[in-house]
């Protein structure tokens, strides 16, 4: 059995943030075929996109998996939906987000998937619990460390 290190990023912020990002995380560990790696620390974000709703939990978590991008990513959907999630409206108000960052080893560009996620490099929410699990991570032919002193103060937080 193959597995893949695959990177995560988590964020929460209408109900128990703290507890519906433990929940998700410990339902990513429990999938099949799949190991929790590392785990970053949780920071309180201001919303990104649409700014009139609560303040965010955001986190990094790093899997070992056996299974593909798009069963992964399924998953992640079936996780949110069981937490609570409604997908409403764009950059809305959610229980519990999950996008898929990275998944060493492939690249997606699909209507349902794309791979590196196209936004991470621009988002301090993202990039710094990102860096402290995986700061020499190459995205793009920079390291997350880059991307992230590359970044002006604001982005992604505003």
């Amino acid at each position: 059995m193959t597995t893949h290190r695959v990177y995560l990023s988590l964020g929460s912020n209408l109900g128990d943030r703290a507890g519906c990002l433990r929940a998700a995380v410990a339902r990513l560990a429990a999938l099949p075929d799949t190991r929790l790696a590392a785990a970053s620390r949780v920071i309180e974000t201001p919303p990104w996109g649409k700014t009139d709703q609560p303040a965010f939990l955001n986190m990094a978590v790093a899997l070992e998996t056996a299974l593909s991008p798009e069963a992964l990513l399924a998953a992640a959907r079936a996780i949110e939906t069981d937490l609570g999630r409604r997908r409403t409206e764009p950059w809305g108000p959610r229980t519990v987000d999950i996008d898929l960052l990275v998944y060493e080893g492939e690249t997606r560009d699909t209507p349902a998937l794309r791979l590196p996620h196209p936004y991470l490099t621009q988002r301090r929410f993202v990039l710094d619990p990102l860096a402290e699990i995986a700061p020499e991570l190459v995205i793009g032919g920079k390291t997350v460390r880059e991307w992230l002193a590359a970044l002006p103060d604001d982005a992604g937080m505003v």
